[in-house]
């Protein structure tokens, strides 16, 4: 994809990367360290992340298209640059959302008179437990991870976009400027 409507496709898919990386990490978040949450979404958070992860290459092939187009500085090559990282990044809360939906699903309290899994006095299974704390600790660290990447890629396509194209002063577009 090169274009839509005239502009270049990366202007406007980079907006669902910056919306979706960081909802995604955050349900993922909220999922793993609060099962309820993860039962609540069910099969909505692997499909979330999925369609955030499919989002990354489609942004980083209209941005390299972009790049080909574009008089390529530093500023554009280090976007470039920082940019190839986010797709690990977005794989990551792929797969730990499929975990913890995963272990939401296994981790659903049985319909009273149906045969259950050992329970520990906390009422939690037993074998749910380690995955949990993994999840928790892992998700903690990819969420983190993937919007501070995010913002990262962002600041640095802006600066690549914007450095030196406007005027600190007002040009006369008859607007309320200070």
């Amino acid at each position: 994809m090169s274009l839509v409507n005239g502009l270049p496709a990366h202007v406007l898919l980079v907006h669902f990367v910056i919306v979706l990386v960081p909802l995604t990490a955050l349900a993922v978040t909220l999922g793993a360290i609060r099962p309820g949450v993860a039962r609540r979404m069910g099969v909505t958070l692997p499909l979330l992340a999925l369609v955030t992860l499919l989002s990354v290459p489609l942004a980083t092939e209209a941005g390299e298209w972009l790049e080909r187009h574009v008089d390529g500085g530093a500023l554009v090559r280090r976007h470039a640059e920082l940019g190839d990282g986010l797709l690990p990044w977005a794989g990551g809360l792929f797969a730990l959302a499929v975990v913890v939906w995963w272990a939401a699903r296994r981790g659903t309290p049985p319909v009273s008179g149906s045969v259950s899994a050992p329970r520990a006095s906390t009422g939690t299974p037993r074998l749910a437990t380690p995955v949990r704390i993994a999840a928790v600790v892992l998700s903690l660290v990819v969420a983190s991870g993937a919007v501070v990447d995010v913002y990262r890629i962002g600041d640095s396509g802006a600066k690549a976009a914007w450095q030196d194209g406007f005027s600190r002063a007002a040009t006369g577009g008859g607007g309320d400027d200070d």
